[in-house]
């Protein structure tokens, strides 16, 4: 291996197509799963430069023959060059930070910020809080640890104005996991920012419950495009245009970014869904089909008037599981919005579009038990519509052509995600 990235575990890393679209190199994922493997894969020193992830940032710094004073000063490195057979280390994820913080025109000058995590990028994070002025440096951990709250006791804090998740936590496959609510009644009264270095999925429970709250928001995907930046002008010993982080992260963005589609039954979500993924170049999934694959039985003997709740159940573990993957265009089952936690999960990766067509436009039946008449169809939308409304990142019309209702999801998405999600 001549460039990559080491770790523990990488099956959620976005950092080969990143560097590769950078430097031009091979980039390779080789994970070690104990702390052995990785002393002996710096012992071989079969490398020419890699980037470490968790949880191997420390070792590297050891490993290392000479360290950057920044590296030093933070305690950990992630960035190792080989140069005749001696080991460099650099910390890249201090500018990578950094650059997150200031693109989202948070300033921490004088602020309380609280990390959440007590391992090696809590180190890179409360570096750049002391660069930039921060006042006061708190940090959190799920057990008592010298220097650290527990959780239960960061919840409780009033003084907090920014907070910062360094840790794994919500991080593929276990999305959805959140360590403190920022929306619990009381919680956090001084928050002005929240930052989580996790960018997959691309926005965590923690940064769509700061977006709830209003604040700037962001998750980690800028901050690995600048980091890479940064280590691949280390690797290959040159500069590399700024521009180039911005314009790699938009496209990374786009690319990974889902889109879903939802919608009361027969407004269009299949037809529409598909045209949209030729599009987008996308992958193109119906949730209802993947339903139906996994139950073995059709819609129709599963989802019962009176009896909704099995049907329910299969469709948020379904959502669930979809939900984790993005980068596809989703088409939803029209109940979908009826649970809050199917929002949360397609929300973690997907765009998602409201696909509004008129009663009078759609078609009871077509094996839907639930909307088996026009009656049907106007009570489900008269309880649905103010949730499709609230799920959604923009509504689309589907009352004229169906070309114009593609043309109009596809600029909806791209505008979502430049007003958003950039």
């Amino acid at each position: 291996m001549e460039y990559g990235l080491i770790g523990k575990t990488l099956g959620h890393s976005f950092s080969k197509p990143v560097h590769e679209a950078l430097g031009g190199y091979t980039y390779e994922l080789k994970e070690l799963p104990c702390e052995a493997d990785a002393r002996a894969f710096f012992a071989a020193r079969s490398f020419r430069a890699v980037n470490v992830t968790i949880p191997y940032k420390v070792l590297a710094l050891e490993a290392c023959d000479e360290v950057s004073e920044e590296a030093r000063a933070i305690g950990a490195v992630n960035t190792v060059v080989n140069r005749g057979g001696r080991l460099f280390g650099y910390n890249t994820d201090f500018g990578g930070f950094r650059l997150l913080v200031r693109r989202r025109g948070v300033s921490l000058a004088g602020k309380t910020v609280l990390i959440l995590g007590t391992g090696a990028t809590q180190r890179t994070v409360r570096a750049v809080c002391a660069a930039e002025g921060a006042a006061q440096v708190l940090c959190a951990s799920r057990s008592a640890r010298p220097g650290a709250l527990r959780y239960e006791q960061a919840a409780a804090r009033q003084d907090v104005n920014v907070i910062v998740n360094a840790s794994p936590a919500g991080m593929y496959p276990d999305n959805g996991t959140c360590l403190v609510d920022v929306t619990a009644p009381g919680a956090f009264p001084a928050l002005e920012a929240v930052f989580d270095v996790v960018y997959n999925p691309l926005r965590t429970r923690l940064v769509q419950m700061a977006g709830v709250r209003g604040v700037p928001c962001a998750g980690g995907l800028l901050m690995l495009v600048a980091q890479a930046k940064y280590a691949a002008e280390l690797f290959l010993g040159a500069p590399i245009e700024e521009r180039r982080i911005l314009e790699i992260y938009r496209g990374l963005l786009a690319e990974k970014a889902g889109l879903a589609l939802v919608g009361m039954p027969s407004c269009g979500k299949t037809g529409v869904g598909k045209a949209l993924a030729k599009a987008l170049k996308k992958p193109f999934v119906d949730a209802d089909a993947e339903l139906v694959r996994r139950a073995g039985r059709p819609i129709s003997e599963i989802l019962r008037p009176g009896d909704e709740e099995p049907f329910r159940r299969l469709e948020a573990a379904v959502t669930a599981d979809l939900a984790k993957r993005g980068g596809a265009v989703l088409a939803t089952g029209g109940g979908v919005v009826l649970r809050e936690e199917n929002v949360r999960a397609l929300r973690q990766n997907y765009v998602v579009l409201y696909l509004d067509r008129p009663l009078a436009l759609l078609k009871p039946g077509g094996g839907r038990p639930l909307s088996a008449t026009r009656e049907a169809l106007a009570g489900q939308l008269a309880v649905r519509r103010p949730l499709y409304e609230a799920a959604c990142h923009a509504r689309v019309e589907n009352a004229g052509s169906f070309e114009a209702a593609v043309a109009a999801a596809k600029e909806a998405f791209y505008e979502v995600l430049d007003r958003e999600w950039a």
